[in-house]
């Protein structure tokens, strides 16, 4: 960290230094720096290194799954005991009775078949949506460097990397990080420095420290830096 210059004139007299407060004017009311500063450009290039991309990981949906199976193994464990009831000679369930009068006396523009309609394509067009994507947002993949090993990285555990990077930077008092699957998110607090100065720090910063993740399709870079709000 550099000292400030300027602090002691030649005649040997101490002059005062101006304050900056958080609207980034002094005592006197001359502008002397922004509030903020803030930049958004691309994923940087994934370098070329002979490692090939890779896609998502698909989630085994164990819970969606299991529901699923539950629900269709108690109803067909109702119609067969039902259906093993009538061959046997006993009268069938009272409720079975009643859907099958009900689906059949119903006109089929009735408000509950159509909304028992709507919930059924509602859940089955569920099913298809979770049977079509990967899932695992939460995973970042990374690059494949070799065909038969496969690696990602947790959003979370990315965030906090780029976090720790940005507190190296000068001037950077905190620093909130938030990784998505196409752009990071970096919001900074500076309490000294030009803030210009403070976000290309950190935009080279962050640059690199995106690269060295390693991740198959880095994340586009956004960078806000702010003065700390006036305490009180």
């Amino acid at each position: 960290m550099s000292e400030p210059r300027g602090t002691e004139p030649s005649d040997g007299t101490t002059r005062r230094l101006p304050v900056l407060d958080q609207s980034g004017t002094d005592d006197n009311g001359t502008a002397l720096d922004q509030s903020a500063s803030s930049s958004a450009y691309g994923p940087p290039p994934a370098p070329d290194d002979g490692g090939g991309g890779a896609g998502r990981f698909w989630s085994v949906r164990r819970v969606p799954a299991g529901i699923v199976a539950l629900l269709l193994l108690g109803l067909t464990g109702l119609f067969l005991y039902d259906i093993v009831s009538v061959r046997a000679g006993r009268p069938g369930m009272a409720w079975r009775k009643e859907l099958a009068r009900q689906l059949a006396e119903r006109p089929l523009d009735d408000t509950w078949v159509l909304v028992g309609a709507g919930v059924a394509a509602a859940l089955g067009l569920w099913l298809l949506i979770l049977a079509a994507t990967p899932g695992l947002r939460g995973v970042l993949p990374m690059r494949r460097t070799h065909a038969d090993v496969r690696a990602g990285l947790h959003r979370d555990a990315a965030a906090s990397a780029l976090r720790d990077r940005a507190m190296e930077v000068a001037g950077v008092q905190t620093a909130r990080v938030r990784v998505r699957r196409r752009r990071a998110d970096v919001r900074a607090v500076s309490h000294f420095r030009e803030l210009d100065d403070v976000r290309t720090d950190l935009d080279a910063v962050l640059a690199d420290a995106i690269s060295g993740l390693g991740l198959a399709r880095p994340p586009a870079l956004s960078v806000h830096v702010r003065r700390p709000g006036r305490k009180g």
